[in-house]
């Protein structure tokens, strides 16, 4: 019985690791910055993001991804002035708006680690945006991203599940090519915004693994990813919006993925969403505006596919922090 266990979650976690080589975020709409370089500075201040997420609950070893991220518009950036208190603020909460109307320079950075099965993925990056004013009205910008950094990829020996290690040839070559492989990886995006719409472009691991670093000869297989995302706020109302989205994402030799969603913010404070994954999954989130500094965000992934026989859900936590941010009278919406 352990041996067909263990052959189930080869076969899972290889066919993870070859159609999902990047971490999978439900609440992409509420940080598109992880998907999308040109995100970097779309709002007025520093934004830094902290986010953990668990998936397939159940599983022994199962897929396990973090990130941080940090980004903001370099002139706003130079003004800020270190708050070691970081109050809660008073005054009406609302939620956070983009920034529009102005040429902007915008300075970003990323650390995300990824864990599925007998493998492990960690990268760093840095980012810089530019963000261009396209109407008098100064009410569209469009920005240009990229991003340059590295990929650590490993292969946890002690995490194996192998029947036969000794006469396994896919497993002796893997430890034999010392199966720890580091490479450059650069992304790059466009994306189109305004207070009630959005589109982006962009792709990840652009170089694969056509510059490497270290003694190791094995062979990870990146592959460009390819993101499309969209939205409009067909409701925009002072106290209450509703913004449907969709989530395009696509890998040479793998299926299209597909994800769209449906986001409700109430009283531009509450906001709630769910979300639809072609074959894979129904996701149900909601977060909190806890103040003008402090913000959080919770979704569950309840699995359609045929993973919902033999695992749970997959949980995901988002904690942001906005330094440097201010609410003018201006911005607070009459009733």
């Amino acid at each position: 019985m352990k041996k067909i266990v263990g052959i189930a979650i080869l076969i899972i976690t290889s066919s993870y690791s070859y159609s999902q080589q990047i971490p999978q975020y439900s609440q992409y709409l509420r940080n598109q910055f992880m998907v999308n370089p040109a995100a970097a500075g779309v709002y007025g201040f520093t934004d830094v993001t902290i986010s953990g997420r668990l998936q397939w609950q159940g599983f022994t070893n199962a897929p396990m991804s973090s990130y941080a991220s940090i980004c903001a518009p370099i002139s706003k950036a130079q003004k800020v002035k270190y708050n070691p208190s970081l109050r809660m603020s008073t005054g009406p909460v609302l939620s956070p708006e983009v920034e529009t109307g102005k040429l902007k320079h915008a300075i970003g950075g990323q650390l995300a680690t990824d864990e599925y099965g007998a493998f492990r993925k960690v990268s760093f990056s840095g980012t810089y945006a530019i963000h261009l004013p396209l109407d008098k009205a100064h009410k569209y910008n469009l920005s240009f991203g990229a991003k340059l950094g590295m990929t650590n990829n490993a292969f946890l020996q002690d995490r194996a599940v192998v029947l036969n290690p000794t006469t396994d040839g896919t497993y002796v070559e893997v430890i034999k090519n010392q199966a720890n492989q580091n490479t450059m990886n650069i992304g790059s995006g466009l994306y189109l915004y305004s207070s009630k719409l959005f589109l982006g472009i962009s792709a990840d691991q652009l170089t694969r693994d056509m510059v490497s670093f270290g003694a190791s000869t094995a062979n990870f297989d990146s592959r460009i990813h390819t993101y499309i995302t969209a939205g409009f706020k067909v409701i925009d109302k002072p106290t209450f919006t509703l913004t449907p989205s969709v989530l395009v994402k696509y890998m040479a030799s793998a299926p299209l993925s597909i994800e769209g969603s449906v986001q409700a913010v109430f009283g531009n404070r509450f906001w709630t969403a769910v979300s639809y994954r072609n074959t894979d999954a129904i996701v149900a989130a909601l977060g909190l505006t806890i103040s003008n500094k402090f913000k959080f965000g919770y979704s569950y992934d309840y699995s359609v596919s045929k993973m919902k026989n033999y695992a749970n859900g997959s949980h995901e936590l988002v904690l942001g922090i906005m330094l440097g941010r201010t609410v003018s009278t201006s911005s607070i919406p009459s009733l």
